[in-house]
């Protein structure tokens, strides 16, 4: 009978010298992870320009009579195509819309003054004592093609006045972002106004201007093409060379102005003379939305390259709130691009000082020193002291080197020893003299030496 075989089973392999394998990391897939083409962070080191605009903006809306308005980042789109236009570039090639599960038909907010003008017909302030004052900041998103100072997201600062057609708000408008640019100390700027009449003078202008442009149609770029095809005022705003060329030839619309709106315009530029606001006469300047009447202005900064765009830009816009289904209310309004702003105040080399760092820095040593610590730092943040800290550092000597690197006058350290005695140092960075007092003194005695 033959013998049936043994059944070998081998050993797993163990480590070296006998020891058993670790178990394998789980693995996971690694993808690459970037900003989308065309948006940007804004990192620490940036934050102190950013906080400097909305520090001044919020001042100057303040001294000026204007409140916060905060609307959506996005609403309904038939918004933007009825008031920002639909032959606009914008709503042709800019804007971004997208669809809900349940069928609303959306877009993110490119500009903000339909969205105001939506709030305030929605929420009944023509019963509120006119005219009504209201600014805006925050993003804005624009399917812009990416380049120095354009992207797809972006931040503007917006002021309105709606429901006073008199010229001194138009002017008012302008003041107030001639004043933010002058408190942020920006250099070289130039205001460019002109008036684009009401409604009954543009129906004149454009038979003029699309005159003369129908003998010069085969020289124009695609986009014009379109816009003529249109009726457009945006022939006179194209960026393409050939086109610039044209429109230094076409018809001025300050010739077509009916007497009211030559009066407006007449008034408007007397007062800004008032107030020794330089400014530079563009009959072309049409600004590119739909819903400008009367005054429309933009202000440049003075720089051989151009291709950044304007820092601010708005006018009277007298229909919009009317064409919303409201009643016939006049307004003005302008908006800034934070981001170019920024960009030209870095490129004038205007300094922004950084917020204040704290005078006391405090060191801790030990779990029982660090626990302290935490509610000894709570103590001074009611008392309005601002007190550094490093808490994830265990060291004395690195907390020491970081006090004073970051300029403090006053450390206070709480080891172990100090901690169990409710006791406290107080060292002074300059002269290294330490001097050790009990719990219950410290914060006094960090104001009578701050006071020093």
């Amino acid at each position: 009978m033959a013998k049936k075989k043994k059944k070998i089973i081998k050993k797993k392999k163990s480590g070296k010298r006998g020891r058993p394998s670790k178990p394998r990391k789980p693995r996971f897939a690694k993808i690459k992870v970037q900003a989308p083409k065309g948006i940007h962070d804004i990192l620490p080191s940036e934050q102190k320009y950013w906080d400097r605009v909305r520090t001044i903006v919020a001042q100057v809306a303040a001294n000026y009579g204007f409140e916060r308005i905060d609307t959506p980042i996005f609403e309904d789109i038939r918004l933007y195509i009825k008031g920002t236009g639909q032959g606009t570039d914008i709503v042709q090639k800019e804007i971004y819309s997208f669809k809900t599960k349940g069928g609303e038909h959306l877009a993110l907010r490119p500009e903000f003054t339909p969205g105001i003008v939506r709030a305030y017909i929605e929420h009944g302030m023509k019963n509120l004592p006119q005219p009504v004052k209201l600014y805006s900041i925050g993003p804005v998103f624009r399917h812009n093609k990416p380049q120095t100072g354009r992207y797809r997201q972006f931040h503007q600062f917006n002021f309105e006045i709606i429901g006073d057609p008199s010229e001194v708000s138009d002017v008012q408008i302008i003041q107030v972002f001639v004043t933010i640019f002058k408190r942020l100390n920006l250099k070289k700027f130039t205001l460019y106004i002109n008036s684009i009449g009401c409604l009954l003078c543009v129906s004149k202008y454009k038979k003029s201007l699309l005159s003369y442009y129908r003998h010069r149609f085969n020289r124009l770029c695609p986009d014009c093409k379109r816009r003529f095809r249109e009726g457009s005022l945006r022939l006179l705003d194209c960026k393409n060379e050939k086109c610039k060329r044209l429109a230094a030839e076409a018809p001025q619309i300050l010739d077509f102005l009916c007497d009211e709106c030559r009066n407006h315009f007449k008034k408007v530029l007397e007062i800004i003379d008032d107030l020794e606001i330089p400014y530079i006469l563009n009959p072309y300047l049409v600004r590119g939305l739909d819903y400008y009447t009367k005054t429309v202005f933009e202000i440049w900064e003075d720089k051989e390259d151009t291709s950044q765009g304007s820092l601010a830009g708005g006018g009277r816009y007298d229909n919009l709130v009317e064409m919303f289904k409201g009643k016939s209310t006049p307004a003005v309004g302008a908006a800034a691009g934070i981001e170019r702003l920024i960009n030209s105040l870095k490129k004038q080399d205007i300094k922004v000082s950084e917020s204040e760092k704290p005078k006391v820095f405090m060191v801790q040593l030990g779990e029982l020193g660090k626990r302290k610590s935490l509610k000894l730092f709570e103590e001074f943040q009611k008392k309005g002291i601002k007190v550094g800290e490093a808490f994830s550092k265990p060291s004395i000597k690195s907390q020491l080197k970081i006090a004073d690197k970051e300029g403090a006058k006053i450390a206070l350290i709480l080891g172990q020893k100090e901690a169990l005695e409710n006791n406290i140092i107080i060292r002074d960075m300059t002269s290294g003299v330490q001097e050790t007092i009990s719990m219950e003194r410290v914060i006094n005695e960090v104001k009578k030496r701050l006071k020093k």
